[in-house]
């Protein structure tokens, strides 16, 4: 249903209907075109002016009078073919018959083109066997390595009991191939490639791979082999360990990998690992074969013959034979090993301590990572998909769609499903629908074609010479008086110009633009009004040249909307009270208002007072609009907070309002060239300080100090100037004094009859001037 949607919708973008523009001649040819169209075998059904018209999505076809039971569109499923419960237990009398994987086989049906899906469900069963194969760089770096595993069996056999009861333990090594670059080939390295190295002088041949000892339950011949094994030497830097891997991997009889267990293949190393096409350093040419190629000593033998393995290869082999591969690798290899994880199917990685005492932990946990993230394997030779699932619960589930091929009969007809490391898997038989079952009832020579052809789904299909809907006519019957039947009028082109006249009837051409129709094909459904290149704007459909509306829409394009839902604001008005709706679109009237809504208008003697509700609720949570939903659907606009406001800008508008804590609040309002409103406010309102009491009281206490000492200033200075005219005033009567004395006739100066009566005379003299006479 939503499919079909879709694309009837992509229909009217692109007035393209994908079943009808098909050429669709046959119930077969409609079912290939896609698997969305279907096809109509009822007799009478349609017009018979049009040879595709049969072909339609199902939906359209009823709507045009075709029944269902008549409508030939084959779904896409599945079935059950073999589906076994999933098993608890894994080791005992029941160990061959444990079921991982449900369900076991199922049938898929497809349509050609089509998609389906099915469920896999994946559970590890517990106590299931383990085989665990530790693969190990004997290269001299790894020499404190050896040293800290020569009892590792005993204490790794402990461990992994605790998981499963039925356990058994391999050992191999490897180095790299000894051929240069890679190793000393120098005839003094040959048997001691140590030789004249000071820190380890003795160690044994350079070897590619070695296999030790095969899977065994006996722990203590895996301590002994390990106890037998000297470290060797190579002369890069990378090992060959992807030989080894490769052969421990598809040498099952040798190695001794159980069918019946969890194969487990750990690999340790320090170092980066040679990969494919390094070979050719050493004139190694040929690519890996991918098969064993252990000699009688259990070494391999074509190591100097041809290049690595391809992480393709090896993820490939690896996958065939169930095997779960264990990084164990040094902290600053991680990362590359990681990395390659991505690339081959069933892996993990682990760090590994430099002297590999944390080997056992490592083990351990890498089983448990095992045990609840897998990988699921699709074979469909000569393909291989992977699809990583992670088991949150006991019981892991897996959803797959595979899309087939177009033409039937060239695909393959099924493949497999199988969790790496599992010998369990699921087979999927693959049955594609081809045939529509109309052609059951197909009938040759049938009467409802004048017994000139064959019936079927429908349709007749004449024999050579004969032609029309029913096989009603032959080849050369028509003249004139057939051809006036298929003209619209004297004088018009026959069938208009698109189509043939055949037996009195207009045959219509197919267009890739459309259906043409109509009793002289004078209509079609392609040829009407069109806005922005789209047939009656997608909002119609195109009839005989003219756009047949959807309802809520208008005119000859059906460009124009009656909807007004898209006017209306945020704040519920329609063009927020500044403009009208048309055609679904706001007209602003009022100057300055732009937006999808007439929303924005820093010019509008309204602005600031809708801004100051954004403002309130946005930094304040307080105002009409402090309702946190309210506030965030109609308060969309970018708010910029400062310390400073400026003013200076003359885009902006300068607001300015009184909150309710008779403070000051200042922002402006601006739009960007791109049409988002910019607010930008102060972080807090500007609010009047209320006076301190003690600087009241200093301030008055001052002020009263000071006007004292002003009013004592101004007294001195008053007395000052008083005092100063006096003295001038004494001095000009003293003045005055003397001059009368000298001049006074009677006056006579007294003559003492002792000096010193005329001293004191003459300070009494003195003494009586300083006063005032």
């Amino acid at each position: 249903e939503s499919f079909f949607s879709s694309v009837l919708y992509a229909c009217y973008g692109r007035c393209l209907n994908v079943c009808m523009s098909g050429s669709a001649t046959s119930c077969e040819e409609c079912l290939l075109i896609h698997p969305s169209c279907a096809w109509c075998a009822q007799e009478d059904f349609g017009q018979a002016r049009t040879l595709n018209s049969r072909c339609d999505f199902s939906q359209n076809l009823q709507k045009r009078g075709c029944d269902a039971p008549f409508i030939e569109n084959p779904r896409s499923g599945s079935s059950l073919l073999r589906s076994k419960p999933l098993s608890s237990k894994g080791s005992g009398v029941t160990q061959y018959d444990v079921i991982q994987i449900y369900p076991q086989k199922i049938s898929l049906s497809l349509r050609p083109g089509d998609q389906t899906s099915f469920e896999v469900q994946v559970r590890p069963v517990e106590d299931y066997p383990v085989d665990l194969y530790y693969l190990m760089d004997l290269s001299l770096s790894m020499k404190d390595d050896l040293d800290t595993i020569r009892n590792l069996g005993t204490k790794l056999a402990e461990e992994m009991r605790k998981l499963t009861s039925n356990f058994r333990l391999g050992f191999g090594s490897f180095v790299d191939k000894n051929i240069s670059p890679f190793s000393y080939t120098a005839p003094k390295y040959q048997d001691n490639p140590c030789n004249g190295y000071k820190l380890f002088p003795n160690c044994v041949p350079t070897f590619g791979f070695r296999h030790l000892l095969s899977l065994t339950d006996k722990v203590d011949r895996f301590n002994e082999e390990v106890q037998k094994q000297m470290v060797s030497r190579n002369r890069d830097a990378p090992e060959g360990g992807f030989d080894a891997i490769l052969q421990a991997a598809v040498c099952k009889e040798k190695i001794g990998w159980r069918k019946e267990a969890y194969h487990l293949l750990v690999f340790a190393t320090d170092d980066v690992p040679h990969l494919a096409l390094d070979g050719k350093l050493g004139g190694l040419v040929h690519p890996h074969d991918g098969q064993c190629h252990l000699n009688d000593k259990n070494e391999y033998s074509a190591a100097n013959m041809m290049d690595y393995p391809s992480l393709a290869l090896l993820g490939e082999k690896l996958a065939e034979n169930n095997i779960f591969l264990i990084f164990a690798v040094t902290k600053r290899h991680y990362v590359l090993y990681k990395n390659l994880t991505a690339l081959i199917p069933g892996t993990t990685v682990e760090i590994l301590d430099q002297d590999s005492k944390n080997i056992i932990q490592l083990i351990v946990n890498a089983y448990n990572v095992s045990c609840s993230y897998y990988h699921l394997v699709l074979w469909a030779d000569p393909f291989m998909l992977l699809f990583p699932v992670k088991c949150v619960v006991c019981v892991s589930y897996a959803h797959y769609e595979r899309t087939v091929f177009r033409e039937c009969g060239k695909h393959t007809s099924g493949f497999t499903i199988r969790p790496v490391g599992f010998k369990d898997r699921l087979e999927v038989s693959v049955d594609y629908r081809c045939d529509c079952s109309c052609t059951y009832y197909t009938k040759t020579n049938s009467s409802r074609c004048n017994s000139a052809g064959t019936y079927s789904c429908g349709i007749c299909r004449c024999e050579p010479g004969y032609l029309g809907a029913r096989c009603e006519c032959e080849e050369g019957e028509v003249d004139h008086q057939h051809l006036s039947a298929c003209r619209e009028a004297e004088g018009k082109q026959v069938c208009s110009g698109r189509g043939e006249c055949s037996c009195n009837q207009c045959l219509c051409y197919e267009s890739e633009f459309g259906k043409i129709y109509g009793t002289f094909c004078e209509c079609d459904d392609f040829s009407c009004a069109r806005h922005k290149g789209i047939l009656c704007s997608g909002h119609g459909e195109c009839h005989c040249g003219e756009c047949k509306c959807h309802a809520g829409y208008i005119g000859d394009n059906c460009n124009c909307s009656t909807e007004t839902a898209s006017c209306v604001s945020d704040d519920g008005k329609i063009c927020s009270g500044r403009g009208s709706c048309v055609c679904g679109r706001c007209q602003c009237t009022e100057p300055g208002a732009f937006g999808d809504t007439c929303e924005k208008c820093p010019t509008c003697p309204d602005a600031c007072g809708t801004k100051r509700e954004c403002i309130e609720c946005r930094l304040f949570n307080t105002g009409r609009l402090a309702d946190n939903q309210t506030c965030q659907r109609m308060c969309k606009d970018e708010i910029i907070t400062v310390e400073t406001l400026q003013t200076d800008d003359s885009n902006t508008v300068q607001c300015v309002y009184k909150t309710e804590n008779d403070c000051v609040m200042k922002f402006t309002y601006s739009e960007h060239a791109n049409g988002q409103s910019v607010l930008t406010a102060l972080k807090e309102p500007e609010c009047a300080v209320a006076p301190n009491a003690m600087t009241v009281l200093l301030a008055v206490v001052g002020s009263i100090l000071l006007m004292g000492i002003v009013l004592l200033a101004l007294w001195k200075l008053v007395i000052t100037i008083h005092d100063r005219r006096e003295f001038a005033r004494f001095q000009s009567a003293r003045s005055r004094a003397r001059y009368e004395m000298a001049s006074n006739p009677v006056y006579k100066q007294s003559i003492p009859s002792h000096p010193m009566e005329t001293v004191f005379h003459m300070h009494s003299i003195k003494s009586c001037n300083g006063g005032v006479h």
